[in-house]
């Protein structure tokens, strides 16, 4: 091989090379220093009661189960009042039925707020199987709508607890925790999603709106050798296969607020925090309320235990609040908290 090929070959490769630490670069955010803190605790139990509440004494809160659903949201209005915030409820009109979404204000009331608001936000409702539990004769059963503990007691729980922390002090932030009614199917990606409710509701009030970040399924957690997959091959070369983790995930244009995100949430426990930037292509990318938001045009992240990558009770009977790991869930509402105070 001559000078000339060699020399031509050994750029190729370095650019490729470079191409591909650039694009890992952005993919996964390696090397962000902790922003260190010391967050208040969160007390487990705690998180436990409202995951076993809404779980157990509100199964199911799927759509159409519109009693249960509406007891769900009055427990969820109730203590969140209970935690000082300013609290108001979004309607959310469907094909004829009536549905909230439940806000909890903290910081200033003013639209002008300059910092930009925060937005915390996860649903309260469970996956259900209308047509198949049409058949059953209370009309739902455990084989056609899950107890949905994981899925998603757990971010709603983080909320409430989220809130009462928030609520110990005067915030000198705009920030809003909302409950999101109609997540799952048959809403699912529709213009009927609370959330996307909510976010068109902001992008008309042309409120400066800094981030919005999704609590989706926070409480399963595994240390077993095998227990994390992902949705491409390869992905264990830099991820771990223990599902220990906390996950942050957002598209590629967030990789600014992605990284000092997660800088934040890793400064403030120690439980692990990975992340990834990806195109809505990538399987779990955009399944849960943060998509609503990216219709409007706004920066949102997922805050996640990565659902049913790792969790196998995912959307059946067996998501139910025994199953959760509430002491590393108390870690991801603390560093939630850390998120709240220094984003």
């Amino acid at each position: 091989m001559t000078y000339q090929k060699k020399t031509t070959t050994l750029f190729i490769f370095l650019a490729l090379f470079l191409t591909l630490a650039l694009l890992l670069g952005v993919t996964i955010q390696p090397f962000v220093s902790p922003i260190f803190s010391n967050p208040p605790v969160v007390d487990a139990q705690r998180l436990q009661d409202h995951v076993k509440k809404l779980s157990v004494d509100f199964y199911p809160r799927s759509f159409e189960q519109t009693e249960q659903i509406n007891r769900a949201a009055a427990y969820i209005e109730r203590e969140l009042r209970t935690s000082g915030a300013r609290v108001s409820i979004q309607k959310v009109s469907i094909e004829g039925a009536s549905y909230k979404n439940i806000i909890a204000s903290f910081g200033p009331e003013t639209n002008t707020d300059k910092t930009g608001l925060l937005v915390f936000g996860a649903h309260y409702d469970s996956h259900g199987d209308e047509l198949a539990g049409a058949r059953q004769q209370r009309k739902f059963s455990l084989q056609t709508h899950t107890p949905g503990a994981d899925d998603n007691a757990s971010g709603v729980a983080g909320l409430i607890e989220l809130a009462r922390l928030l609520g110990q002090s005067p915030q000198n932030r705009a920030i809003e925790l909302v409950a999101y009614t109609t997540e799952e199917p048959p809403h699912f990606r529709t213009e009927h999603m609370g959330s996307r409710w909510h976010a068109k509701a902001l992008s008309q009030s042309q409120r400066p709106i800094k981030l919005m970040m999704s609590l989706e399924m926070i409480g399963f957690f595994r240390d077993t050798p095998g227990s994390q997959t992902y949705p491409v091959p390869g992905m264990t070369s830099v991820y771990p296969n223990q599902a220990n983790f906390v996950a942050i995930v957002g598209q590629l244009r967030s990789f600014s607020e992605t990284r000092r995100l997660k800088a934040i949430m890793a400064g403030a426990t120690t439980l692990p925090v990975y992340s990834i930037n990806a195109v809505p292509a990538l399987q779990g990318i955009d399944f849960s309320d943060h998509q609503s938001y990216w219709h409007e045009g706004f920066a949102a992240l997922m805050i996640t235990d990565t659902s049913f990558l790792r969790n196998p009770n995912y959307h059946q009977a067996g998501d139910t609040f025994d199953t959760l790991d509430y002491t590393r869930m108390a870690q991801v509402v603390q560093s939630v908290y850390a998120v709240s105070q220094l984003f």
